[in-house]
């Protein structure tokens, strides 16, 4: 009578089989469960599916793997184990009698095989490096610039100017005496450098924001409380250590909706409880459509930015929508000059390069003998659209100074010529008086 042999179980496997037969093949397999079981005490227990990789492939294949996959030493001695394991086993079923075992050895993992990735077997080299190739061309696609990118800083300053006449001018305030100092040169050189210092932290631009997104989520439905109340009530989290940004603020609706408080609500509320000087709980009258008309016609494009600033958040719909309605009065009569040497000027430049309509601010710079400030303001223009006709004629050309505005002139400016004969007329300009002197 035949048995089939099992690992871990000892049946018989033929009755005309002699005892010392059957004791012989139980030393085999206590052999084996002993290898195996010290093979499964060893980190990184995956030789098996290398050794199956190594026998399904032949002699030459599993030549080429010892070469392209060499294997750490502790790992040589699990693969002999087995192959010696191996070896026993057929030894012990190679009888003519005898039927082939065949098993599954099943290895405890270790806690730092479970942390480490999966191991790759060689052969799939390549397309692991096309996928990382393909990964790293995806993260290299040209980033557009943003408005406190360094270069587009360095552009927006040097554009803004310094004038200290206009940074320190007189302003409306408590009437007092003057004040006289005698200094020396040394002591007027100093007070020069701290007023210059001074000038520059006045000068530092506000941000320029994405407009932020509504809120509108509703946290419950509760219709048992409609009707109980006429007006809305808000809930707001005072407590000190948390940024405005993340306070907690819900309004409770007369219909019974608890729902999170909108933008305009935050502000408000945040106001009251956290106030922050310059600005006020309502929006000033001053806002109104009618009557910025009339702070624009006397020329008063700066107090509306400066109180804009004071009363709205950088990424608020208003405050948005104001500078960018100041900005399209100062382009649609000329008046660039208001913003020269003040902290808006800069927010305007990106305004105007962003819509693509720099030939006013170009042309006033020229007819204003800042050459400098109109070929920075070409620069910036080709930074954020690279991609343009001038842009690309440029880089070809390697323009620069006076050329590279006259290849902006020709190619993607809205009043091209007008900035020719503006270029004509100072180039002649400056030809007379080096003739003259």
């Amino acid at each position: 009578m035949r048995y089939h042999l099992t690992p871990g179980r000892m049946v018989k496997i033929n009755k005309t089989e002699d005892t010392n037969l059957f004791h012989r093949r139980r030393r085999g397999l206590q052999e084996i469960v002993k290898l195996l079981s010290f093979a499964s005490r060893l980190p990184q227990p995956d030789y098996i599916s290398q050794n199956a990789a190594r026998t399904s492939r032949g002699p030459v294949a599993s030549s080429c793997f010892r070469r392209r996959c060499p294997s750490p030493p502790h790992l040589r001695i699990v693969m002999a184990a087995l192959r010696t394991s191996v070896a026993l086993w057929s030894l012990l079923t190679g009888s003519r009698n005898s039927e082939r075992g065949c098993f599954r050895a099943r290895i405890r993992p270790q806690l730092g095989a479970l942390l480490q990735p999966p191991p790759v077997p060689c052969g799939v080299g390549p397309p692991c490096r096309r996928l990382a190739s393909e990964a790293e061309s995806g993260s290299s696609e040209i980033k557009k610039p943003t408005f406190m990118d360094e270069e587009v800083q360095n552009l927006l300053i040097k554009m803004t100017g310094l004038n200290l006449q206009k940074v320190f001018k007189p302003a409306i305030q408590e009437l007092k005496p003057p004040t006289y100092k005698l200094m020396t040169q040394a002591q007027l050189e100093e007070a020069t450098r701290k007023a210059i210092e001074a000038a520059k932290v006045r000068l530092k631009m506000p941000p320029v924001l994405e407009e932020r997104v509504p809120i509108n989520d509703v946290l419950a439905e509760d219709k048992i409380l409609e009707g109980t109340e006429t007006a809305k009530y808000v809930f707001t989290d005072i407590s000190y250590s948390i940024p405005h940004r993340e306070r907690f603020i819900v309004v409770r609706e007369p219909s019974g909706t608890l729902r999170k408080a909108s933008w305009e609500e935050r502000d408000r509320m945040i106001q009251i409880y956290f106030p922050k000087e310059g600005r006020r709980v309502l929006t000033p009258v001053i806002f109104k459509e009618e009557n910025l008309r009339n702070m624009y016609s006397q020329d008063r494009h700066v107090d509306v930015l400066n109180l804009c600033v004071a009363q709205f958040e950088p990424d608020s719909a208003e405050y948005i929508k104001i500078h960018h309605q100041t900005y399209e009065d100062i382009d649609k009569h000329g008046k660039y000059d208001l913003l020269r040497s003040t902290r808006h000027f800069g927010g305007m430049a990106w305004y105007f390069v962003n819509k693509k309509k720099i030939d006013g601010l170009l042309i006033d710079q020229i007819q204003r003998d800042l050459v400098d400030d109109a070929t920075s303001l070409v620069q910036l223009y080709h930074i954020l659209h690279p991609d343009g006709q001038s842009a690309q004629e440029a880089k070809e050309q390697a323009a620069e100074g006076l050329h590279l505005i006259k290849v902006f002139a020709k190619t993607e400016a809205q009043k091209g010529a007008y900035i020719e004969l503006t270029l004509q007329a100072y180039q002649e300009t400056v030809i007379s008086h080096s003739a003259a002197s």
